[in-house]
């Protein structure tokens, strides 16, 4: 894993909210993928999942078509919280579920915080 990643082509003024950084990391999806690093493929933003009748929306996902898995990315705007892990780890299990194949590897996730823990 990288630390940090540098997103330093992207052009936000202070306010801005997670879905700015998502939308600006779309815009810039190359620029984006060769910070990530080599065989990610982007499969979408804001990725639609149903589960138990409830809607849940995966900022970004991407397939790593070397490490042949599923790469689940959350962006928080935020230092890290413990909470965040925890959802992350439902989404993982959900992509698993719902989406893996049977020759894919388990789902990664890369939650991406303004601030980790000290």
């Amino acid at each position: 894993m990288k630390d940090p990643y540098v997103f330093d082509f992207l052009t936000l003024t202070q306010p801005f909210r997670e879905r700015d950084i998502e939308n600006q990391l779309v815009e810039h999806i190359t620029r984006f993928l060769l910070e990530l690093g080599k065989g990610f493929a982007f499969m979408g933003r804001q990725y639609h999942l149903l589960i138990a009748g409830n809607d849940y929306y995966l900022d970004l996902l991407f397939y790593h078509a070397v490490l042949k898995c599923y790469v689940v990315i959350e962006l928080k705007n935020t230092k890290f919280i413990p909470e965040y892990a925890g959802k992350m780890n439902f989404y993982l299990s959900a992509v698993d579920t719902l989406i893996k194949r049977d020759d894919d590897k388990p789902t990664i996730g890369i939650l991406l915080c303004r601030e980790k823990i000290a």
